[in-house]
C-alpha cells in the first residue's frame, strides 16, 4: 500500500475493462484542448505555427470559435467532509467548503449533526465549544443548540422568559457513505442523494484499504492537477519508495474517452508499457480516481482504487481525503503498521509543497488564465489540459475558479485565523505544549502535525504512545542508573548499565517514530 501513495496502478469500475490497442501518445488537439477566448487566440497560434507546435497542446479552430458554458451551481454538490472514523465522539469540528464555515459533531445518540460554525448571538465559533448532554454549547456565553439548530437553552434568560425563535444556527444535511462525511451545501433545494458518489470497488468482497486525511496549503484545484499528473512522480518522488525512480521518467500516452459537464475520463499508460493500462475519472466538484485492474495466475481479477476525495477549504487552501485500497496487498505492505503509511503520506505530499505553494502564489498574483501561463505537453499533460477545460465550462457557478481561457477572482477577501478551532484547539492547549506556539502543534499548514496528525485518530493515538513509553523508558532509564551507581557487586552494576542502554535504546525509538510522525521531509540539497 505504501507504493500506491506514488505510483497508483489503478480503472474505474464505471469505466470498460483494459483494452489492447494502439499506443495513442499524441492524441488530436480537439480532443485535449480547453476552448480559448478571442483574447488569447494569437498567442495559441502563434504557438501552433511554430517548431515546437507539435508537442504543445495547442486548440483547434473549431474550438476557438465556440466555447460550450453548463448550468452549474456550487452549492447543488455534494463535498468530502471527514473521514468518518476520525469524527470525535466528544467535541465538536470545525470545517469549511470554499468559504463556508461549518461545524460537525455528532449528537447524544451517535447521529452526525453538521451546522453554520456561528452562534447568532455574538457570533462566536460553535467549533470553539463544546457538547453537553449531546447538544451544541456555545462557550461564550453558554446558548446550547440541539441537533436541528434549534437553541435549548440560554442561561441568561428569566425563567419566565421564552428563547427567541430567531435563536437558532443553520443547518446542513450530512451523510455517511463508504466511510466518508459527504456535505450537501444548497440551502435553496433539498439534498439529491443520487448525487453522493459511490465507488464500486470499495463495495467489492475482500476490498481493503488505506485511507489519510491531509490539510494543504493550495487551492484544490492545483492540488488536483497535482494528482492528475503522473509524469511527476519519477522526478518529485524519486526513491521515495520502490515505484519511483527519476530514470523511469518518459513520455506518457493518453486517450480522452467521455467529457461531460460533470467531468471526463479516460485510458492513460507508459510509453515503455506499450498499451493503456490505467483509467482516471474527475467527477464533479472534487472526485478523483486512478483505477487499474489485472487478472492473477488463476484466472482471478484483481481491483486497484487510488481515490482523492478533495474539498476547497478558503482562498489558497484544501483538504484532502486519500484512499489507496484493492482486492489484493502486497504481503510486504501487511508488515508496515498503518501510521508508517500515514507518514510516508505526508512525506509525498512534503515533497510537493513547495512548488504547489508557489504556483498558487504565482496564478493569484498574475490574474490570468492559465493558458497564458501554462506549456502544457501533449506526452504529459493531457489531465492538466482536461481539467482546466472543464473549469471554463463551469467556473461561473464558483465562488472563484481559474480556468485554461477564463478567470473569477474571489469576491471575499481571504481571512487568516491566528486561532486554531474545535479539535485543533483541544489539541493545541493539550500537552504537551499548552498553546502550542513553536512546537509541533502550532496552527500552521507547513507543519506536518496540524495537517495530518491532527486530523487523524489513529496517528495521535499512536503519537501519545510513543510519547508515555518515551516518557515511562526515561524515569526507568534514570532510576537503573541510580541503582547501577548504588550497586555494590559488579555483576549487577553490569546488569544494570545493560538493562539501562536498553531503555536508551527504546527512548531513542520512540523519539524516532514521534519524528516521523511529526516533523516535515526536507530535501536532502536544502538542508543546511
Amino acid at each position: 500500500m505504501a507504493i500506491s501513495l506514488l505510483h497508483p496502478p489503478f480503472p474505474s469500475l464505471a469505466s470498460p475493462a483494459p483494452r489492447d490497442r494502439a499506443l495513442l501518445c499524441w492524441p488530436r488537439p480537439a480532443d485535449l484542448l480547453p476552448l480559448l477566448s478571442s483574447g488569447t487566440t494569437q498567442r495559441c497560434r502563434a504557438v501552433a505555427d511554430a517548431p515546437d507546435g507539435n508537442v504543445l497542446i495547442v486548440p483547434s479552430p473549431e474550438e476557438e470559435r465556440e466555447r460550450a458554458v453548463a448550468d452549474y451551481d456550487w452549492a447543488e454538490e455534494w463535498y468530502p467532509l471527514y473521514l468518518s472514523q476520525d469524527v470525535p465522539d466528544d467535541a465538536p469540528l470545525g470545517l469549511t467548503v470554499f468559504d463556508k464555515q461549518l461545524v460537525l459533531y455528532r449528537d447524544g445518540y451517535g447521529v452526525l449533526r453538521c451546522h453554520e460554525d456561528r452562534c447568532p448571538h455574538r457570533l462566536a465559533k460553535l467549533s470553539e465549544g463544546q457538547l453537553v448532554d449531546g447538544r451544541l454549547e456555545c462557550l461564550y456565553h453558554g446558548w446550547q443548540f440541539d441537533g436541528e439548530g434549534k437553541c435549548v437553552k440560554i442561561p441568561q434568560l428569566p425563567a419566565d422568559a421564552n428563547i427567541p425563535r430567531s435563536a437558532c444556527v443553520r443547518t446542513y444535511e450530512v451523510k455517511d457513505s463508504q466511510g466518508v462525511i459527504w456535505v450537501w451545501m444548497s440551502q435553496k433545494n433539498l439534498p439529491n442523494f443520487s448525487k453522493i458518489p459511490w465507488f464500486e470497488n470499495f463495495a467489492r468482497p475482500g476490498f481493503q484499504d488505506v485511507s489519510t486525511i491531509h490539510e494543504l496549503p493550495y487551492d484544490h484545484s492545483i492540488l488536483l492537477e497535482n494528482l492528475m499528473d503522473p509524469a511527476h512522480i519519477p522526478i518529485s518522488h524519486d526513491r521515495t519508495d520502490w515505484t519511483a525512480k527519476r530514470e523511469d521518467a518518459q513520455p506518457l500516452c493518453f486517450e480522452v474517452t467521455e467529457r461531460t459537464d460533470r467531468g471526463f475520463a479516460g485510458w492513460w499508460g507508459k510509453e515503455s508499457e506499450g498499451s493503456l493500462l490505467n483509467f482516471l475519472r474527475f467527477e464533479v466538484p472534487c472526485v478523483l480516481q486512478n483505477n487499474r485492474e489485472f487478472v492473477d495466475k488463476d484466472g482471478q481479477k484483481h481491483y486497484f482504487t487510488g481515490l482523492f476525495l478533495c474539498r476547497p477549504t478558503g482562498q489558497g487552501k484544501s483538504m484532502l481525503i486519500v484512499r489507496f485500497g484493492g482486492t489484493r496487498s502486497s504481503p510486504l505492505a501487511k508488515l508496515f503498521p498503518k501510521w508508517f503509511l500515514h507518514q510516508n503520506g505526508s512525506k509525498v505530499f512534503e515533497q510537493d509543497m513547495g512548488f504547489l505553494s508557489s504556483q498558487n502564489e504565482v496564478l493569484i498574483k498574475e490574474k490570468v488564465p492559465t493558458n497564458q501561463l501554462y506549456l502544457n505537453l501533449r506526452s504529459s499533460d493531457t489531465w492538466v489540459a482536461e481539467y482546466r477545460k472543464w473549469m471554463d465550462k463551469v467556473g461561473h457557478g464558483m465562488p472563484y475558479h481559474i480556468g485554461h481561457c477564463t478567470i473569477s477572482l474571489p469576491k471575499v477577501p481571504a481571512l487568516v485565523e491566528h486561532a486554531p478551532a474545535g479539535i485543533v484547539a483541544g489539541v493545541s492547549a493539550s500537552s504537551p505544549t499548552k498553546g502550542g506556539i513553536g512546537s509541533m502543534h502550532a496552527p500552521n499548514l507547513a507543519n506536518r502535525y496540524f495537517r495530518h496528525v491532527i486530523h487523524c485518530k489513529g496517528c495521535r493515538d499512536v503519537v501519545k504512545a510513543f510519547q508515555a513509553w518515551k516518557n515511562a523508558l526515561s524515569a526507568l532509564a534514570a532510576a537503573l542508573v541510580a541503582l547501577a551507581i548504588l550497586a555494590s557487586s559488579r555483576q549487577w552494576k553490569a546488569i544494570l548499565i545493560g538493562s539501562t542502554a536498553i531503555c536508551l535504546a527504546g527512548i531513542y525509538a520512540c523519539s524516532t517514530a514521534i519524528t516521523m510522525n511529526t516533523t516535515n521531509f526536507i530535501r536532502i540539497h536544502r538542508r543546511l
